[in-house]
């Protein structure tokens, strides 16, 4: 069975109140474990820090922007992207296009693709084609692996 971990850190500016950064990560992941220094914030923990940001891309309606930007920095299992840090505090996923003047809250999260497609699945008309629950993103990768690998030999005729 695969792990699945997150973890995300963050620089403290000196502008910047320490909790406010805090408040910014606790607001889209709680629960995380977290190492706070004066000028810097590196927190982890497993799936269950995932599921408000699960909510929040569902009543944001912006399943298709997260997805495509966890999958472009999609690399072996881990997926890596940014979050803006000033909406993160607000409660609100934002994705920005480069690092931020104050800095961006740095996000990385291991368990592979199966992980995007719980967090971010892909849409038809903007509603979900396919939802799954926490615990199946628990089950094994090799499952998920089968699964995947039949619905590709489904659409290409090779049953």
């Amino acid at each position: 069975m695969a792990t699945i971990e997150i973890f995300v850190s963050s620089s403290v500016r000196p502008t910047e109140r320490v909790d406010r950064v805090v408040s910014a990560i606790e607001n889209i992941f709680p629960g995380l474990v977290m190492d706070i220094r004066t000028d810097r914030i590196e927190a982890y923990d497993g799936p269950e820090s995932l599921r408000v940001m699960h909510e929040l891309l569902r009543r944001q309606k912006i399943l298709d922007a997260a997805r495509s930007e966890m999958l472009r920095g999609l690399v072996d299992d881990t997926t890596s992207f940014r979050l803006n840090k000033q909406a993160a505090l607000m409660g609100i996923v934002s994705f920005p296009a480069e690092e931020e003047p104050l800095g961006s809250l740095h996000i990385r999260i291991t368990g592979g693709e199966r992980v995007i497609d719980w967090l971010a699945p892909r849409t038809e008309n903007g509603l979900p084609i396919l939802e799954m629950d926490l615990a199946e993103l628990n089950g094994s990768i090799e499952d998920c692996s089968q699964r995947r690998m039949g619905q590709e030999n489904e659409e290409r005729g090779n049953v």
